[in-house]
This record gives structure tokens, C-alpha cells and sequence, in this order.
């Protein structure tokens, strides 16, 4: 029997690893082998041209700074599918499909779904209140309205005060 597919969005947050670990020790162990899913974790890598328009409004020399930001970038996306290996290894959890991709997240993580036939997809919340998410957008709000399968949005416990 095929194994039903699970994709976690990934980006460079505490919110996201701590999906991730949580899945992991939800769905994966203590046997990852015994899991009901293969593990999809997909990156959205923003595109340079987007990431220096959030900058500011196009000024002269603009274009010039494009490969450095474009280099940035990927070396952020690198970092962040390096620190997802590294979870995973830890748990023990071995075969996993990594994946960086370029675009809106909201965009990026819908299509993974399609792409790879996901039964679920796994997101951690920011916890941004509703002015902040009218501003910015939520991409788990996105996914949850548009993306073809279930969704889980893993919230990072409070802190415990003593």
C-alpha cells in the first residue's frame, strides 16, 4: 500500500520548526518506518525582484543588487532545508523529500499539494492578531480556504511562567 503524502511548509521561523517537531513526534516516531505518510518539506524561497520591491520603491541601481539578493536568498533557503535535515535526522526520520521553491508561500504550498497527491498539509502559526494578518496575510488562513486537502496549523504552546 502506498504511504499518503504529508508536505510541511518551512520558512526561517521558531513557529516552523516547531511544526515540524511536532509532527515528526506526532506522525513519525518512535518507528518512522511504521508512519502512515512519506514526508514532503517544501521551502518558498521569495523571488529577488519581490524581495527588493518590500524594500522600498525602485531606486537607480535597483537592478545591480539583484544577483546578491537572489544569492542571499538561497543560501536562506539552503539554511532552512539544512536546519529541517537535521530535525529530521535527529528523529531519526530518513526519507524525506526536500524541496525549495520560488514564490508566495501560499502559492508554493498549494501547488506542493497538488503536486505530490497530499493528504495533508502542515503549517505553523505565527500567531499574528487580526491587524497584523489583514495586513501581511496569513498563509495558513490561505491554505486552509484553498489549498485541495486537509490542512493542520501546529501553534507553538505559551510559555509556562512560573
Amino acid at each position: 500500500m502506498e504511504k499518503s503524502v504529508m508536505v510541511v511548509g518551512m520558512d526561517d521561523s521558531v513557529h516552523s520548526y516547531h511544526a515540524l517537531e511536532w509532527t515528526l513526534q506526532h506522525f513519525f516516531t518512535p518507528a518512522p518506518e511504521k508512519s502512515l505518510f512519506k514526508l514532503v518539506i517544501v521551502h518558498a524561497k521569495p523571488s529577488p525582484v519581490t524581495a527588493v520591491g518590500l524594500a522600498g520603491p525602485a531606486v537607480a541601481g535597483t537592478a545591480e543588487v539583484i544577483p546578491y539578493v537572489d544569492r542571499d536568498l538561497k543560501i536562506i533557503a539552503a539554511r532552512v532545508l539544512d536546519k529541517a535535515k537535521e530535525v529530521c535526522a535527529a528523529k531519526e526520520v530518513n526519507n524525506v523529500l526536500f524541496e525549495a521553491v520560488e514564490g508566495d508561500p501560499r502559492n508554493v504550498l498549494c501547488e506542493a499539494v497538488e503536486k505530490h497527491h497530499a493528504s495533508v498539509l502542515v503549517v505553523g502559526s505565527h500567531g499574528y492578531g487580526a491587524i497584523k494578518r489583514a495586513v501581511l496575510g496569513s498563509v495558513s488562513d490561505y491554505c486552509a480556504h484553498h489549498s485541495h486537502c486537509s490542512v493542520m496549523i501546529v501553534k507553538k504552546p505559551p510559555k509556562i511562567k512560573h
